[in-house]
């Protein structure tokens, strides 16, 4: 059952097409992931589907419902959820209360069911601490965000987007800068998300053995268009990909 799909989806800055009628569909619970060499437009596409830019051209729909022109938050509320290349995490805040951001959804306003109990506060304390247990952070929960590792902060910014109940998890870069066993953690935590909670993934990502282990499928971009899409053994043999991408034929 189709989650996202694009059709058309087109981007102009000024006189550069960053985008050119993008179409793609992402079945429900589908880890795909998203290729193609820097200044493709990847990232400029999750910042479309996420409502970071407004769309020159075509459409955007979450299971159905049209996305186009809506902002951020508005899409956050629709149940899209995403992380950045740069870590945006809260430096001031202590470990518990970046994650706590990503309730407020469910904390906000007097009908929400925990303002109605007066109880707000403690049940975001105990949720989000329920998290960080679950990902292995619940130790660091009263501490700075300094004192986390590259791979334990980029698994806190992960924490506090699952904090807004995503349906759609949108990840730029998810394994960059990681350790080989820390990318390891990262396809055990993407595969559990897939699924435990049914959360349907799209990841811009530049290591492919880490694309090719995690992904079902994968759509390849090229100067704004899509190259070529299919399973990661199709993509890797696919001649216009080597050519354009992955630069040499495989063994």
């Amino acid at each position: 059952m189709r989650m996202l799909a694009l059709r058309g989806v087109t981007k102009q800055f000024g006189g550069l097409r960053a985008l050119n009628g993008v179409s793609l569909e992402v079945t429900r619970s589908e880890i795909r992931g998203l290729i193609g060499p820097n200044g493709a437009g990847k990232t400029t596409l999750l910042n479309i589907i996420s409502g970071v830019l407004a769309s020159t051209g075509g459409s955007i729909e979450l299971d159905g419902q049209p996305l186009t022109g809506k902002k951020s938050h508005e899409v956050s509320r629709l149940g899209i959820a995403r992380t950045f290349q740069q870590l945006t995490l809260f430096g001031g805040m202590t470990v518990l209360e970046n994650v706590m951001v990503g309730l407020h959804r469910q904390l906000d306003g007097p009908f929400s069911p925990v303002a109605r109990r007066g109880r707000a506060e403690s049940w975001g304390r105990d949720a989000a601490l329920e998290l960080l247990r679950r990902f292995g952070l619940e130790s660091s929960a009263d501490g700075p965000i300094d004192k986390l590792s590259v791979g334990e902060r980029k698994r806190l910014e992960l924490v506090r987007a699952l904090a807004t109940r995503p349906r759609v998890l949108l990840l730029d870069e998810p394994a960059a800068g990681l350790s080989p066993a820390e990318v390891k953690d990262v396809t055990g935590v993407l595969r559990d998300l897939r699924e435990r909670d049914g959360i349907t993934i799209l990841l811009v990502e530049h290591i492919m053995e880490f694309v090719m282990g995690v992904c079902e499928r994968i759509t390849v971009l090229s100067f704004g268009e899509v190259l070529a899409e299919g399973t990661p053994d199709e993509i890797k043999t696919d001649p216009r990909v080597i050519e354009a991408y992955l630069g040499k034929r495989p063994v």
